[in-house]
């Protein structure tokens, strides 16, 4: 089983206002398998990383970028940490893509935003279900 991770940035409100949408993706299957809203730091890493099936903390290897949180939180045997170079983490960058691409919300400089944390999350949890049930068509 192998998993890959990454985080993207959006906002609520304001710019001032960062929100980290982390993900895990099955590389196999496609499926978002977990996924956490916050900020940069380790507690948000240790929600996506406690976000995921029982299944996959105890045997998946986990492809995630330099970033330190991934290294703090994730178990040695477990996490592989990898450039953008090196195409473990290649699909994850795609859905990120994706996600900016079909979600208005999340695209950087765009009028759409959420003003209310609330409705970000509603909005992410929405399309990502729809995501996972789309690979199954």
């Amino acid at each position: 089983m192998t998993v890959e991770m990454d985080e993207l940035w959006s906002f609520v409100g304001s710019k001032d206002s960062k929100q980290w949408v982390w993900l895990a993706l099955d590389r196999k299957t496609r499926e978002v398998v977990g996924f956490a809203l916050g900020d940069r730091s380790q507690e948000t890493a240790r929600q996506l990383w406690e976000s995921l099936p029982g299944v996959y903390r105890q045997c998946a290897v986990c492809y995630a970028d330099n970033w330190e949180a991934y290294g703090c939180v994730l178990p040695k045997t477990r996490h592989r940490a990898v450039g953008k170079e090196s195409g473990q983490t290649s699909h994850i960058e795609r859905l990120n893509n994706t996600l900016r691409q079909r979600m208005s919300r999340l695209v950087r400089k765009a009028l759409p935003f959420s003003k209310k944390l609330a409705n970000h999350l509603g909005a992410l949890r929405y399309f990502l279900r729809h995501y996972n049930q789309s690979l199954a068509v």
